[in-house]
């Protein structure tokens, strides 16, 4: 425990209020009391209560040893009521952040309420995948004991670019050789996977990578492969401005690997759903 960051708080008399500030990060360690009062480790929700939402959910990501990187999911450290509270700080953050680029968010009838739309946007739309548990999908046993290519797509995506925070959007296929271990799930649930985990902000690279592993993890197939093509908003709107290039990237699991024919059959069909 010494070398984790971590936050604590002043021994608290009965008859004293809670502090009315809590520690900005969950790297700021300690906050100190009176002279001599040694400070502690907080401990029970209770205690947790004096933090905002965000530093709540941090110190309890921080105490599991939990990554919690833009891409990752954290909705198993969020408690009820949680998402209501960090909508309103992360709004009043926002109206910093427009206050900030000199936007009178008072006079200007555009901007009076948009700190509370990006921010409701944030959390429950572009960015649920942090915040959203896993959505529900039936698994279905191998009976038939289907052994064939399987493709689906393409599947339209979007996501967020974790360097600027600007929009991805994109096509995904999905090839699956099952086995007659393999479960088996719905066709939307490829889609809906899909979404869960392309609604965070990240790089396609690291995010058809993390598709990957879900699937693999659920299906479990001798076989897996996933293609992406998408344009990032990083080029088009900033920078260089190009607004024909796409990026396109692939991995390639098990038999997809091992089978040169196999991985040639899925690549040829792609170009035929495409034309």
């Amino acid at each position: 425990m010494a070398d984790k960051p971590f936050f604590a708080v002043p021994a608290v008399p009965a008859a004293a209020p809670p502090a009315a500030h809590a520690p900005s990060t969950a790297h700021a360690a300690t906050v100190h009391g009176t002279a001599g009062a040694a400070p502690r480790l907080l401990r029970s929700e209770e205690e947790l209560q004096r933090l905002p939402a965000s530093e709540r959910i941090r110190y309890r990501l921080v105490d599991a040893g939990r990554r919690y990187h833009a891409n990752d999911n954290i909705a198993e450290f969020l408690r009820a009521g949680e998402m209501a509270e960090l909508k309103a700080e992360l709004a009043a953050k926002l109206e910093e952040v427009l206050r900030a680029l000199v936007i009178d968010t008072t006079g200007d009838h555009n901007t009076q309420q948009t700190a509370e739309r990006v921010a409701k946007m944030y959390l429950d739309e572009v960015f649920a995948g942090r915040y959203k548990p896993m959505p529900s999908v039936t698994e279905f046993p191998n009976a038939e004991r289907l052994n064939e290519l399987m493709i689906v797509g393409p599947i339209n995506v979007r996501s967020a670019c974790s360097h600027h925070m600007v929009p991805i959007f994109g096509k995904v296929w999905i090839g699956i050789l099952p086995n007659e271990h393999s479960n088996l799930i719905g066709l939307s649930k490829y889609a809906r996977i899909a979404d869960w985990i392309m609604s965070r902000p990240q790089i396609q690279e690291e995010a058809v990578t993390m598709l990957a592993n879900e699937l693999q993890a659920r299906v479990r197939p001798d076989g897996l492969a996933i293609v992406m093509e998408a344009d990032h908003f990083c080029m088009h709107w900033r920078g260089v401005k190009d607004t024909d290039t796409a990026m396109v990237n692939s991995v390639m699991r098990g038999a997809f690997l091992k089978d040169m024919n196999l991985r040639r059959e899925f690549l040829s069909l792609l170009k035929r759903k495409e034309g």
